[in-house]
């Protein structure tokens, strides 16, 4: 075998170890009777159990010699793990799943599910990255499936745990709020994992969360099934670590099967299955693998292995076990065997082959269709419609009490008007997040909702930002609307990747398939007195600012909030959006604009008909003498050195309250500064990487790049404590000096 791959020694030894077979089978069984003695496992289950491993073994054949051909582009496999078919077997496709990327057997065998589908060829278009694949449509190597119910991962180190969860925790809710699920009322979220993964924070976040659901005694119906291979790329994992952390931990019901014995392990994966089904709580699989043929095909084991610990980790190959039962039990001949395992070997390497000659993605605007999708007409009659006025009435008190016949509000006020009316317009809609119900959030923005809507619609959570974005993920699933709050923009950062990496790229990697709309509730930015530092006036827009297909809009007024809000709540509904709507802290109880008392900064509320068109402005003045683009907390304190300015240079000025964040409007932002003798861009936010550096770039691209300029931003430090915030963030001070200099310009 000198010279020899990894991958060609473990096929070399399936078939050597079919061959050398000497033993004696038993009768061959008949299709309903158990594969051996003691077994759960009857012999047409076996057989196709050991197709679907036979099919996973081959895709991963296939990859690692086409890829040096440049015709499949990942290597990952699913080798040593084709145990997880059971898992397949024993669930229904309507039970969510959510899969770790060594999963070629899970899916082999999913796809028995449904009449007329291919799991060969759907997984060669996957591999060759063909636009033609089902599941993401070439965008990248996904184990997906829309009427499988597998939702694409791309990021599986954990990432997926929480949102598994949570969608197991929404099949709950809405079973209990009637809502009608997509899904039959007693299914469960399936997801698995790695050993090594199962160290993560992330993951540790999802079984925290789990264990402290099912101590509440609410229903979780997770099954969460850990592949335990014994390594993580070149890390091993300490013998017994798994079996020990989770046996023992509360909350958690654990199970454990052996997946490389198809005829120990299926009993012990049913009695998890239907436990899961059965109690709705929270299960713990830890199933018994390894990983054969390395990490992936660049990982060359033998630079870090010895060759006798990778003999024996190749002779636990669960193949050569399927092979052994089938010629046990008598089932199979070796040649039966054999032909079966080489026919496979062709299916697998035609797929490939015909995958190599689809086409692929090679326009821009096909790769990215997915990613953002907006339907401005429809987005704008579903923000307009109000056909429940009677819920309205009901919820408000009368047509007295109506918030539009109220006198002007701050803008805490009318966000919580707001809120309320679309409760009362869509019953879908939850709100949650840490003090939100019956204290109303820290700053009372949602005061009232949890007595007028009920608890099941509005609660309180765990303290964990990522678990309350990966449950927003969860009922977005099963067609629920979110509006999930963080109660602070720093505390979103530990979290970032629930959004980032896995509910804003849903859309794209699904090829638009999968959506999981919401609106995402944050305070934020800074200018608060007497309170807080970093954690409480934090202006790091930046981290949104770099998220693909999110919008971000921010408010400076409580009827642009209403408007706003109704706009981003039809985004999602109409298009899937994930939205994020940032609320200035500073101006939640904000009355007044140049004097105390004027009341200038209170606002009437907006009827329901009314909303925001996505990436509108709202502009003061008409001035070309000076435009001074803003947003948050930069609005009002833009209006007042205006009129100062105004006042000492005479100067015209219009100030652009940008609302609109991400993506930034760059036509709107290019025509409001057209005839613009000169502009300053007031940005809160830091100087590296912030919103004033889009606006500049979506000047400069624009062709008005020799207009004169000035920045007015914050510092690039973390934000300090009491008076010494005020330093680092910008003024009206700042603004009017840059006037100053434009003058002297």
């Amino acid at each position: 075998m000198k010279g020899l791959n990894r991958a060609e020694i473990c096929d070399l030894n399936f078939v050597e170890f079919v061959n050398g077979w000497n033993g004696r089978g038993d009768a061959r069984p008949a299709a309903d009777e158990a594969i051996l003695d003691g077994s759960a496992l009857d012999a047409r289950g076996f057989r196709e159990l050991f197709e679907s491993q036979l099919i996973s073994r081959h895709l991963d054949l296939m990859a690692r010699v086409l890829r040096v051909q440049n015709k499949v582009f990942y290597t990952i496999g699913s080798s040593g793990h084709e145990g997880n078919a059971m898992v397949a077997r024993l669930t229904r496709h309507t039970d969510p799943a959510f899969l770790h990327y060594r999963s070629g057997g899970f899916m082999a065998e999913r796809f028995r599910k449904l009449p007329g589908m291919d799991p060969v060829m759907d997984s060669a278009l996957s591999f060759a990255a063909s636009k033609d694949d089902p599941a993401s449509g070439g965008r990248h190597k996904v184990w997906g499936s829309k009427p499988l119910w597998v939702l694409p991962q791309t990021s599986t180190i954990a990432s997926h745990l929480p949102k598994a969860l949570g969608t197991a925790v929404a099949i709950e809710t809405a079973r209990r709020l009637g809502h009608v699920l997509p899904i039959p009322d007693d299914s469960i979220a399936i997801c698995s994992f790695g050993d090594a993964s199962a160290n993560h924070a992330t993951a540790q976040t999802a079984f925290n969360a789990a264990a402290w659901t099912a101590y509440q005694k609410l229903p979780a119906p997770v099954l969460f099934v850990c592949e335990d291979n014994g390594i993580g790329i070149s890390v091993k994992t300490p013998g017994g670590w798994i079996g020990n952390r989770f046996r023992s931990m509360d909350g958690l019901d654990y199970f454990a099967a052996d997946g490389l014995d198809l005829a120990s392990g299926y009993g012990d994966v049913q009695r998890a299955v239907e436990h899961c089904r059965r109690t709705r709580r929270p299960t713990f699989l830890h199933l018994r693998t390894t990983r054969i043929m390395g990490h992936a095909g660049t990982d060359f084991e033998i630079e870090w292995r010895s060759v006798e610990e990778l003999c024996a980790v190749e002779a636990s190959d669960p193949l050569l076990r399927s092979a052994a039962i089938a010629l046990e039990s008598g089932l199979m001949s070796k040649t039966d065997v054999l032909d079966l395992y080489e026919a496979t070997r062709k299916r697998c390497f035609a797929a490939a082959e015909e995958a190599d000659r689809r086409p692929k993605l090679d326009d821009l605007r096909e790769v990215i269709a997915p990613l953002a999708p907006y339907s401005p007409a429809a987005v704008a009659k579903e923000a307009a419609r109000a056909d429940f006025a009677e819920r309205r009435l009901e919820v408000f008190g009368g047509q007295a009490k109506l918030p539009e016949n109220q006198p002007p509000r701050h803008l805490a006020i009318q966000i919580n008007n707001a809120l309320h009316d679309i409760f009362a317009k869509y019953p879908e809609t939850l709100l949650f997040g840490e003090d939100v119900a019956q204290k109303g959030g820290v700053y009372t923005v949602t005061k009232g909702l949890q007595k007028a809507f009920g608890a099941r619609r509005v609660f309180n959570t765990l303290l964990d930002e990522t678990m309350i974005l990966g449950m927003a993920q969860g009922f977005a699933n099963v067609g629920l609307l979110p509006i999930p709050e963080i109660q602070y923009l720093a505390y979103f950062h530990n979290a970032c990747d629930q959004i980032r990496g896995e509910a804003a790229s849903l859309q794209f990697f699904s090829n638009n398939q999968y959506r999981n709309p919401m609106v995402v509730r944050i305070a934020g930015l800074g200018y608060q007195r007497g309170f807080g530092g970093h954690f409480h006036n934090d202006n790091s827009i930046t981290a949104l600012r770099d998220i693909p297909g999110l919008v971000v809009g921010c408010p400076s007024r409580g009827d642009d909030a209403a408007t706003m809000l109704r706009t981003l709540t039809a985004l999602a509904k109409t298009d899937g959006r994930v939205a994020v709507f940032l609320e200035p802290i500073a101006l939640y109880m904000t009355k007044d604009l140049y004097e105390a008392g004027d009341g200038q900064w209170l606002t009437s509320y907006p009827g329901p008909t009314e909303a925001m068109t996505l990436g509108e402005g709202r502009v003061y003045g008409e001035g070309e003498d000076l435009v001074i683009f803003s947003y948050g907390n930069g609005v009002p304190m833009s209006l007042r050195a205006a009129r100062q300015i105004e006042q000492s240079l005479g100067w015209k000025i219009r100030v652009v309250d940008l609302r609109w964040l991400v993506p930034l409007n760059d036509g709107y932002i290019a025509e409001q500064a057209r005839n613009a003798k000169r502009v300053i861009v007031v940005d809160e936010g830091r100087r590296s990487a912030g919103v004033g550096e889009g606006v500049i770039t979506a000047l400069a691209e624009a062709g008005l790049g020799a207009v004169p300029m000035q920045r007015v931003v914050g510092v690039d430090t973390y934000t300090p404590l009491a008076g010494a915030a005020f330093l680092v963030i910008p003024g009206e001070d700042d603004i009017v000096r840059a006037a100053d200099t434009l003058a002297k310009g």
